[in-house]
């Protein structure tokens, strides 16, 4: 994948200064947003577990260890997983009936007339965007795996790998256009569409990966602060909330952790010092550096 450098907005883009000036400048206030902004876009609590899992599993390893992250997964659907969307259980179940990781994904996706193209592997991944010690050169590999644990459909993993190469280019300071355009490079051409940007009357409301981006990215691009952006993708999703998720994983690398006030995250109170606590220790990994 190219790797450019951050750039100020171009002169002609309204949007540059603006964005340059709600945005924190702390790529550890960025990193730190991305699992507090999740948390926010979460209402009704899967991802978020499934992502604190992730990102336990990543800082215990200090790396993505897929064998770790599934067996971590696999503890919480023994203990009474919920909100995970039909094709993650399916694949949690199998796995507890005693399949192996490399085959229970493949037999859901025969079982399900090859539909497992959901939006929880982008919904789940985006801790490895803000753990500074995963390089960047791996962080397309990581979230591919991360997706094969659950959705065999590669168009589920390519999400996942759009939405951490995002999130990190937002983290590292780079701005919207230029974050997206990053996260373009190599993407199946359902993604590659998702990440440009939609009208209102085309936006979708299913699971489905690619439309789930899709909105986000509208809603994303269209509004220049977190509370905006998740408020309005809250009232388009309805109670499947798919896409205020990814806005707000998304939109706390964009505007970082500051941006995400207490009334954001009431619905999480029970889970919310977890949260903070985890939130904060990626974060620190960019203030060693």
């Amino acid at each position: 994948m190219t790797q450019n450098k951050p750039n100020n907005a171009s002169p002609q883009s309204p949007k540059g200064n603006a964005e340059r000036t709600a945005t924190n400048s702390e790529p550890s206030h960025r990193a730190t947003g991305v699992l507090i902004g999740l948390a926010a876009g979460d209402r009704n609590g899967g991802p978020i577990r499934m992502a604190i899992r992730l990102a336990e599993s990543i800082l215990e390893q200090k790396t993505y260890n897929i064998g770790a992250v599934a067996e971590s997964y696999l503890r919480w659907w023994q203990e009474g997983a919920f909100d995970t969307g039909a094709t993650t259980g399916a694949v949690l179940q199998k796995l507890n009936d005693g399949l192996t990781l490399d085959t229970a994904a493949a037999q859901v996706h025969r079982e399900s007339q090859r539909k497992t193209a959901g939006c929880s592997p982008a919904h789940r991944a985006a801790p490895i965007a803000a753990a500074h010690f995963l390089s960047e050169e791996r962080l397309e590999q990581f979230a591919f795996l991360e997706s094969t644990i659950t959705h065999y459909d590669p168009v589920a993993g390519e999400a996942a790998m759009a939405v951490v190469v995002l999130s990190r280019k937002l983290i590292l300071g780079y701005p919207w256009d230029q974050a997206r355009k990053e996260a373009s490079y190599g993407r199946h051409f359902k993604i590659d569409q998702a990440l440009q940007v939609a009208k209102r009357e085309e936006l979708h409301t299913d699971g489905y990966a690619p439309h789930v981006l899709q909105a986000a990215i509208h809603f994303l691009h269209e509004h220049e602060n977190f509370h905006s952006a998740l408020t309005a993708s809250i009232e388009f999703a309805g109670p499947a909330n798919y896409c205020p998720v990814l806005v707000g994983s998304i939109g706390g690398a964009r505007w970082g952790a500051d941006a995400i006030t207490a009334d954001h995250l009431t619905h999480a109170q029970d889970l919310l010092p977890h949260i903070q606590q985890t939130a904060q220790t990626l974060g620190q990994t960019w203030e060693k550096t």
